[in-house]
Formats: C-alpha cells, structure tokens, sequence
C-alpha cells in the first residue's frame, strides 16, 4: 500500500489555536492520519499522511470546512508518497510559535522576502553578487544542499539570528537568496533580515521540497538528498524516497 504524505503551513492569525486541538485531532483520527500538526495563534505548521482519499478529505476540510472557517485558504502545500506508513501516531500540538525563531518582533503576516517560484530559482543564483542562504540546521546540510550556498552552522533554527549578527552585513550583502525545506523557516528568516535592514531577500516559494518536485533532475542545481521529519529520511528528484545514510554505509 502506498499513502500520501502531505506537508503544509500556512501563517495566519488563530486567536482561538487552543480550542481547535481537539476536534483537529479527532478528524484526523476518524480519518486514519497519522503525523504531526502544530497550532500556535500565528498558524499551522505540520506533515501528516493517509490514504489519497483520508489526505484530500483532510485537505477540504482544512481549506473550507467548519473548523477552520476559511481561514487556511492559502495554505502552502506539498505532496509525496511513501511505500509503507511513516508516522506512528497522531499529534497535535500547542506551540507558541509554528517555527521557533524566537525572535518578538518578526512577524511573517506583516513582511516576508520576495517568493521566488522553483522555475525562476536557476536564474536568480546566476545574478551577480547574490548570497546563498540555506537556513536549515546542520545535520539537514550535511545530507544535500545547493551548489554554492552558505552554510550557517546551526544546531537548532533559532540559531540563525546570530549566524545574521556575526557574519552578515546589510550595506556589503546587498542581496540575499534563502532557502529551507518547505518554505516555513524562510518566511521567518526573511521577515526577520529585511527588520535588520537586508534591502533585497528573496526566498524559495514552496522550498527545497518543491523544487525537488517541479524542476527536472537535468536542469536542477541540487546536490544530495532532502532530509524530511519522518522515517523517510530523505527525499531526492521527484520527491523520490532515498535511502537513509545507514543503509547507504552498509552497501
């Protein structure tokens, strides 16, 4: 059997993130999913999987059902598929934020970077003077990345405000690229250098795992494979399950 993973995330005011932790869990236990969802009053942040119909029921409901009450109209989704079931609970949980930048005063539903589609990323790199950015933690970069990008060295993501205060400067790095897995972390990676006064910071819409999933393995610039949180461990071109490093050592 093959199931449907789905990651999404979307930000949005949810003043009432609290109540809705329950019945969100109850739907997605009628429905058979399994995986992790977070609520903070900032949105919804989270990968889950089923089967093809439980993931699409889930994504209606989601986007227009009660629960919600239109409010995840614009949610930010990728699909892949997985041989067997890569989760083996179901979790909701409360957070105070959806990804932990811990910073106050970036806020995403007021300013982001520049969304830059999988189809114009090649050609933003090749601007001159453009600086890399892979957002993500270490372990995360070690396993693939982009030819040419930064590596910030950081154990968790609410590291990144220092890797920006030591090694950045806004009036010498006039132009920044980031990227990062889904999108999530760059939507708060770049709100918070444009409050530090980056001019110009563009961002992967969609991320890695969209440019994984739109742009053919000929003409891609991606090096390795996409670590996930679950018990895939890595997704390549085509959002392609890969091997994990321990199988791989073993050959």
């Amino acid at each position: 059997m093959t199931y449907k993973v789905a990651a999404l995330y979307q930000f949005v005011p949810l003043p009432d993130f609290r109540e809705l932790r329950d019945p969100l869990h109850r739907l997605c236990l009628d429905l058979e999913i399994r995986g992790t969802l977070l609520l903070a009053h900032e949105g919804i942040n989270g990968t889950v999987a089923g089967t093809d119909k439980a993931i699409d029921d889930l994504m209606v409901e989601l986007r227009g059902g009660a629960l919600f009450k239109g409010r995840l109209d614009n949610l930010e989704l990728k699909f892949s598929t997985s041989a067997e079931m890569p989760f083996r609970r179901m979790k909701v949980r409360l957070k105070k934020e959806i990804v932990t930048l811990g910073d106050p005063q970036t806020d995403p539903l007021r300013r982001v970077g520049t969304y830059v589609t999988p189809a114009e990323w090649n050609r933003l790199l090749d601007e001159p003077g453009i600086v890399l950015l892979d957002t993500r933690n270490d372990f995360e970069v070690e396993m693939g990345t982009f030819e040419g990008a930064v590596d910030p060295r950081i154990k968790r993501f609410s590291e990144f405000k220092d890797f920006v205060k030591n090694k950045l400067d806004p009036g010498q790095h006039k132009k920044v690229a980031m990227f990062c897995t889904g999108g999530i972390r760059c939507e708060k990676a770049s709100s918070y250098m444009l409050a530090q006064g980056f001019e110009e910071v563009f961002h992967l819409k969609g991320g890695i795992l969209k440019y994984l999933e739109d742009v053919p393995e000929a003409e891609s610039r991606w090096n390795g494979g996409c670590f996930v949180f679950d018990e895939r461990i890595a997704l390549g071109h085509g959002l392609v399950e890969q091997p994990d490093r321990g199988e791989q050592s073993d050959e």
